[in-house]
Formats: structure tokens, sequence, C-alpha cells
């Protein structure tokens, strides 16, 4: 196997459209499924010229974005990096004097949300392109990728003043049993949340030598784990009849199995965007995969992989042989080329 070195690039883009590399002391990259913005940054720098005095400085939080990226260097001279995310800069803070500087930035769902409505928003027809439009209307450059959506079309929903594009892009996806998100590329994605049985694991985190798994400590709590979701739309702007679907654990070798001892533990999620059954069984099975717990959770600690992504399927094989399927809820990348990287999983069920 060639030698290689961890390597991390912060790269700024200035608002005049200049681009520069930042050299950087450390930080991290969180990447969090549950959160508006999926992924969040913060960087140290050494460099206190970095802090800006004045709306023209390099770094004044106006505008700018950073893209980070984590990969290896090869003996040759060669990189191969990995995007982490870009991220709109939020906050530029650090002593004047000694430093050191601490960029802050959000990944650009947050554009959308705080682009509110100044006059009522009224979405409809199909799903794909309402949250096209709605994502365009502050990113007119974004590049969506929607090529495992199944599009629909949706009952006509009307937002008021002040309300937020970023949610309401979030409750049309819901229509169509998907998620939208910025990825690590700066785009957005518009999917389904993968099925932790039926999807091939992305990644196999092992105990021994030459395996990536560091630790791990597993939960099972029944806090706001739910086995059933009854979703219900009805759209008063076009007097569409109403609809419902419940959609319930109905697997009787998991623990939270809607007729077994667990016991019936519903949810409820309601837009006027669910004009059809198929809709809300979409919309109720989306919801139903984030609150299910089929086993127990887990927070890992593994050696770092930029290429994780919230939602993909992983094996763990702990040190005693024993094997499971998990699926990646937040997890935290550091910038230290020697930083361990924690993963929290939302699910955990045996595998083979």
């Amino acid at each position: 196997m060639e030698s290689h070195t961890p390597i991390t690039q912060v790269t700024l883009y200035r608002t005049d459209g200049s681009v520069e590399e930042l050299p950087h002391s450390g930080g991290s990259v969180s990447v969090d499924r549950s959160a508006t913005s999926r992924r969040t940054c913060t960087v140290t720098l050494a460099d206190t010229g970095l802090i800006p005095r004045s709306d023209q400085d390099r770094l004044a939080v106006y505008g700018a974005r950073l893209r980070i990226s984590r990969g290896v260097a090869y003996s040759d001279g060669t990189t191969e990096l990995v995007p982490l995310g870009v991220f709109r800069v939020d906050e530029v803070s650090g002593d004047v004097d000694e430093g050191p500087v601490t960029i802050q930035g959000k990944s650009l769902e947050a554009v959308i949300a705080d682009d509110k409505f100044v006059a009522p928003y009224r979405a409809t027809g199909n799903a794909v392109a309402a949250i096209t439009a709605l994502i365009r209307r502050s990113l007119p450059d974004a590049a969506i990728d929607s090529s495992t959506a199944v599009d629909a079309p949706i009952g006509a929903r009307t937002w008021d003043v002040e309300g937020d594009p970023w949610q309401a892009a979030v409750e049309i996806a819901t229509a169509i049993g998907c998620e939208v998100y910025a990825d690590a590329d700066g785009g957005f994605v518009i999917g389904p949340l993968p099925d932790l049985l039926t999807t091939t694991p992305v990644w196999t985190i092992s105990a021994g030598e030459g395996g990536a798994y560091m630790q791990a400590s597993r939960t099972m709590t029944a806090d706001g784990v739910f086995n059933g979701v009854l979703a219900r739309g009805e759209s008063t702007e076009t007097a569409t009849a109403p609809v419902s679907a419940l959609v319930v654990d109905s697997d009787p070798g998991s623990p939270t199995y809607w007729d077994g001892p667990y016991g019936h533990r519903p949810a409820f999620y309601s837009s006027s965007t669910l004009t059809t059954t198929g809709a809300c069984i979409q919309a109720a099975t989306l919801r139903l995969r984030s609150a299910q717990a089929p086993n127990a959770s887990a927070d890992l600690t593994s050696l770092p992989n930029p290429a994780l992504a919230p939602g993909d399927v992983l094996r763990v094989v702990y040190p005693d042989g024993a094997r499971e399927l998990h699926q990646a809820a937040s997890f935290t990348v550091p910038l230290d080329v020697g930083g361990a990287m924690p993963v929290r999983t939302i699910s955990a069920k045996e595998g083979t």
C-alpha cells in the first residue's frame, strides 16, 4: 500500500470573487441529519489579521463562503480530497493581539431559511418543481439532484409573510417521502432516507488490526420512539377531500412491533400538501423511519471517514465478533489530522 498522510483543506471564496487557501490549525465539521443546516463548521486559524475590521476585510461575514475538504497526500506528491461541505461564513472572532481566530459557518440550507417570505407564498404542482423553486428563489444557480425521488403532485399550500422557505421545502419533500438537504459539494439533494434493512452498508467499522473501530456505547430508550405514524392531508385551498394513512412497525421480530409488548405509540403529521392516500403513506413511512428504533441506538468512535453521510448504513464488528447494522444520524469530522470521529446512529439491528 502506498504511504500517505492525512490532510485537510479550507478554501475561502471572497465576495469580490477571489479565492484563497486558508492555513488552519484545527477545527471540525459537524453533520446532523436532524438540524436545519445539516453541516456546521468551526475552523481555527493563527493569523489575527484575518479578524475583520470593516466590511471590506477578506473574512467579513457578509457573503463569504468556505469549502472544506479532508483527504490524503501520497508520497508521490498527489492528493485525494473528499468534500466536507460548503459553508456560509456566519461568525469570525478571536483575540486581536494573540489569537487564535475562529470561523463558524453553516451549510447552505441557512441561506434559504433566512430568506423569509415578505409576501404570501403559494406552492402547487409537482413536488420536485416546487422544492426547486424554493431553493432557486434564494440561490438561482443551485445544483439540485432529485434522481432518486419519485415525483408527484402536491396539494396547494400557501405560507404567510415571515414564513420559513426551508421548512416549506422540507414539508413538500415529506409529501413524496423524501428529505431535502445541502450535500457536501454545496448542491442540494431531494431523495428518500435509505432503508436500514434493504440498503447495502457503505462502510464496515471493524475492531482489530487494520480496522477503524475505536470505541462504542449503546443505549436503549423509549423516549421519543414511536412505532406508528398517522399522516393526514386536507387542502382547504382546493376543497380536496381529507385523506389519511397509518403506517406502523409491522415486523413481529422488532422490539417496537405495533401489536407487540411495546404497545401502540403513534406520532402524527399533517400537511395540506398531502392529497392522496399514497402521499400520506410515503410521508408516514419517512417519519416512522426517523422515529422508530428497531433495536437500539449507539455512539461509535472511529477513525475519520470524510465520505460518510447522514442516513448511510454501516456495519459494525465489535471486539467480541458481534455484528450490527447501524444508520448514521450525526457525526463530527475533525480538521486536525490526529482526531477521532464520533458517530451517533438512529438505529441498530443485528447484522449478518
